[in-house]
C-alpha cells in the first residue's frame, strides 16, 4: 500500500554497508587507544626497578606501583562504563583519554614516591576504559565475521607491547626513567588530534531515540564504503520486556627489555589463533580450547626443566592464554545490550583488574622466596576455575545479533521478518 512506508533496523543496515574503509577508520582509531593502554601497563616491567633503584626502595613498594594502577583500573573500569552508557561513547572516549595522556606525562616529574604512586593510579583510572573502545568499535561492524575483527583489534595491544619493550630498551640506557615517562604518553595525546573525527555509535544513538543522528553518521558510512544503505527509514526500538533473559634491575634493562619482546610475540599467533576459531567454533568453546591448552603447557613446570623447553611451554601457555583473553573481550561487549553495554562490560573488566592488583604482590612473594612450583599451581588451579566457569556461561553470542534494551525474543525477530516480506518492493 502506498500509506505504508519500508523500515530497515540498525543490523540491516550495517549488514548493507558492510566492513568498508569507514570501519578500517574506526578500527585504527579503536585499536590504537588499546596499543597506548598496552603501552602504559608494559611500561610498569622497566619503570619499577629503575625508581627502585632511584629511591631505595623495597620490593613490596615498588610492586605498588603495579598494584596502584591495577586498583585505578577497576575503579575505571565501571566508572567509565557508566560514563559511556549514559552520556555516549564519544565523550567517555574524550574525558578518559584526557586523564590517561595528562597524568601519564606529569608522572615523569614526580618529585617523590607518593606522588608517582597517586599518578600512576590516576592512569590506572583513564585505561579502566579501555574495553570502551572495544565497545564503540563492536557497534560499528555488521554481524557476520564480528568475532574476527574484535580479535584483529587485539593485534594493537600486542603492538604496544612489543612497541614499549623496544623503546625501553633504545631509551633506558641513554637517558632515565623519566624520559620513558613521558615518550610512552604521546600516543594517548595523538588519540586527542583526531578525536574530532570520531562519530557516535549510531546503536547508542538509536537507543536514545536520535535516528536523524544515526541515519547520518550511517549515510556517511555507505558513502565512505561506496555501498547503499536499504531503501525506507531506520527505526529504533524502545525498551520491551521478553520472557528470554539477557545479561546485562636498572642496569640489566637491556635484558629485561629482550626477554619481554620475546615473550610477547607469542601473543600474535595466539591472536591469530583466535581469528580462525572464534566465528566457525563459537566464543564458549574457543575459550575453553585454548585455556586447556594454556593449562597442558603451564603443567610440565611443575617440575624442573630445561631452559629451552621452559621457554617453549611458557611461550605456549602465554600464547593460548592471550588467545582466550582476546575472545572474552569479545564476548564480553556482546553479551550485554546496548544500553548498559558499557557499563557491563567494565564490571567485568574491573573483576579482571582485581587479579592485575594481587598478582604482582603474590609474584614477588613466591618468587622471592623461590616458591616457584606453588605459583605455578596456584595459576593451574586459577586456570581449572575459569574452565568451569565458562562452561558454565549460559549464553552463546557467536552469530547473534546485538541487543539494544533488552534481548529481542524470536517472536519479535519472526514479526519484523513478516512486516517485511509483506512490504512491497520499491
Amino acid at each position: 500500500m502506498e500509506s505504508e512506508r519500508l523500515v530497515y533496523t540498525l543490523d540491516e543496515a550495517l549488514a548493507a554497508v558492510g566492513f568498508g574503509k569507514f570501519q578500517g577508520l574506526v578500527l585504527v582509531y579503536a585499536g590504537f587507544g588499546w596499543f597506548s593502554e598496552a603501552i602504559e601497563i608494559m611500561i610498569l616491567s622497566f619503570v619499577g626497578p629503575a625508581v627502585k633503584l632511584k629511591w631505595a626502595l623495597s620490593s613490596s613498594e615498588e610492586s605498588l606501583l603495579s598494584s596502584v594502577v591495577f586498583a585505578g583500573m577497576l575503579i575505571g573500569a565501571y566508572s567509565w562504563g557508566l560514563t559511556s552508557d549514559n552520556y555516549g561513547r564519544r565523550k567517555a572516549l574524550l574525558s578518559m583519554t584526557v586523564i590517561t595522556s595528562g597524568a601519564g606525562f606529569l608522572s615523569a616529574f614526580s618529585p617523590n614516591y607518593i606522588s608517582l604512586l597517586f599518578l600512576r593510579c590516576l592512569v590506572g583510572f583513564g585505561l579502566g576504559g579501555g574495553h570502551v573502545f572495544l565497545s564503540w568499535f563492536l557497534e560499528f561492524i555488521p554481524t557476520l565475521h564480528r568475532g574476527k575483527w574484535m580479535v584483529i583489534i587485539s593485534i594493537f595491544w600486542t603492538i604496544g607491547t612489543i612497541f614499549e619493550a623496544s623503546l625501553a630498551w633504545i631509551v633506558m640506557p641513554i637517558l632515565n626513567w623519566r624520559w620513558l615517562l613521558a615518550l610512552s604518553a604521546v600516543p594517548s595525546f595523538s588519540l586527542l588530534l583526531f578525536y574530532r573525527l570520531v562519530p557516535e555509535s549510531p546503536r547508542y544513538l538509536c537507543l536514545k531515540g536520535r535516528t536523524v543522528h544515526a541515519h547520518q553518521i550511517l549515510e556517511k558510512m555507505a558513502l565512505v564504503n561506496q555501498k547503499d544503505l536499504p531503501p525506507g527509514m531506520l527505526i529504533s526500538y524502545e525498551i520491551i520486556e521478553v520472557d528470554e533473559e539477557y545479561p546485562s634491575e636498572y642496569t640489566s634493562f637491556l635484558s629485561v627489555a629482550r626477554e619481554k619482546i620475546s615473550i610477547f610475540r607469542s601473543e600474535l599467533p595466539g591472536i591469530l589463533l583466535s581469528v580462525v576459531i572464534v566465528d566457525r567454533f563459537g566464543r564458549k568453546p574457543a575459550m575453553t580450547i585454548m585455556f586447556i591448552l594454556a593449562w597442558v603447557f603451564l603443567l610440565p613446570l611443575v617440575s624442573s626443566q630445561s631452559a629451552i623447553l621452559t621457554t617453549g611451554l611458557l611461550f605456549g601457555a602465554r600464547m593460548f592464554s592471550m588467545g582466550t583473553f582476546t575472545v572474552a573481550c569479545i564476548y564480553a561487549p556482546e553479551l550485554y545490550p546496548t544500553s548498559v553495554r558499557s557499563t557491563g562490560a567494565g564490571v567485568a573488566s574491573a573483576i579482571g583488574r582485581i587479579g592485575g592488583m594481587v598478582c604482582p604482590l603474590v609474584a614477588v612473594a613466591l618468587t622471592s622466596s623461590c616458591h616457584l612450583k606453588e605459583a605455578i599451581i596456584l595459576f593451574e588451579v586459577v586456570i581449572a576455575v575459569t574452565v568451569t566457569c565458562i562452561l558454565l556461561f549460559p549464553f552463546e553470542t557467536s552469530g547473534r545479533e546485538l541487543g539494544d534494551s533488552i534481548a529481542v525474543s524470536d517472536s519479535k525477530q519472526a514479526l519484523l521478518a513478516d512486516n517485511s516480506s509483506s512490504t512491497p518492493s520499491p
